[in-house]
C-alpha cells in the first residue's frame, strides 16, 4: 500500500494573531508561512510524488502552490474531508479567550467526548479523515502501484488524528501530538499494519529552544504556531 506525506500549511495570520481559524474564509499563510511554502518543493524533492491532495481552505491551496509550480505534471485534488476541524461558534475566536470556556477542559482531556457549539464532534472529524486517507490509498495503489508516494496538505488537528489512528491511539491520546507549520509526517501503509516514519518533521529545531512564554501543559487547538 502507498505512503502518505501528511503536510500540514505554513504558518497562517491566524496561527500568528492567536485565532482559532476553522473554516474562516480568507485566513491567508503569514510572511513566514509563505517562506516556509515556498521551501518545500527543495524538503520533497527526493519523492516520486504520485497526487497532492489538499484540504480546500486557503492557506492549504496556498501551501502546495510552489510546489505544484515545481512539478507542473503532478495533479492537485480537493478533498473537504481533510479540511479543518468544524469549529463551530468557536471559529475565529481568540485561543487566550477559550481557554477557560469549560469544554477547553474536554478538548485537552477527552476529546472523544468534544463536539464543538453549531460545529463537529472531535470524533466526527476524525472518522472523515480516516476515510478519506483509505479511500485515498486505494485509489493511488490502483491508479499508482502499491510503492506509491502520495501528499495531503492539511490541518493539525486533522494530521494529529490520523497519526493517533494509524499508532492504534485512543483519540483522547491525540493531544500528546505536536505538528508545526508546513511539518512533514510520514506514514506508511501495508496489508497489515501503519508505520509511522516521520512525525512533524520540519528540520529546523528552533521550536525546542525555551521560550520566555512557555506553552504549559495544554495542547494548542488547531496545532499552535511552530517557532517564534
Amino acid at each position: 500500500m502507498p505512503t502518505l506525506i501528511l503536510v500540514r500549511h505554513g504558518r497562517s495570520t491566524a496561527n500568528t494573531e492567536g485565532l482559532l481559524a476553522g473554516w474562516t474564509p480568507g485566513v491567508a499563510l503569514d510572511e513566514r508561512g509563505a517562506a516556509q511554502a515556498a521551501a518545500l518543493p527543495g524538503r520533497l524533492a527526493a519523492l516520486p510524488l504520485s497526487e497532492i491532495v489538499a484540504s480546500p481552505l486557503q492557506r492549504c491551496q496556498e501551501t502546495i502552490r510552489p510546489l505544484l509550480d515545481a512539478r507542473p505534471e503532478l495533479k492537485a485534488h480537493t478533498d473537504e474531508r481533510i479540511g479543518e476541524c468544524h469549529y463551530g461558534d468557536w471559529s475565529g475566536r481568540k485561543l487566550a479567550e477559550l481557554k477557560d470556556e469549560p469544554l477547553m477542559e474536554v478538548v485537552q482531556a477527552h476529546p472523544s467526548a468534544a463536539a464543538f457549539p453549531g460545529g463537529e464532534s472531535m470524533r466526527a472529524m476524525q472518522t472523515r479523515a480516516a476515510e478519506a486517507v483509505r479511500e485515498w490509498n486505494a485509489r493511488v495503489e490502483r491508479d499508482h502501484g502499491a510503492d506509491a508516494v502520495y501528499l495531503m496538505c492539511s490541518h493539525g488537528d486533522i494530521i494529529k488524528s490520523l497519526v493517533a489512528e494509524a499508532l492504534g491511539l485512543h483519540l483522547d491520546l491525540f493531544q500528546r501530538i505536536s505538528v508545526e507549520p508546513c511539518s512533514v509526517t510520514a506514514i506508511r501503509y501495508t496489508r497489515l499494519r501503519p508505520f509511522l516514519v516521520r512525525l512533524g518533521d520540519t528540520g529546523d529545531f528552533a521550536s525546542l529552544a525555551p521560550h520566555e512564554d512557555p506553552p504549559g501543559d495544554q495542547a494548542p487547538v488547531g496545532g499552535g504556531a511552530g517557532a517564534p
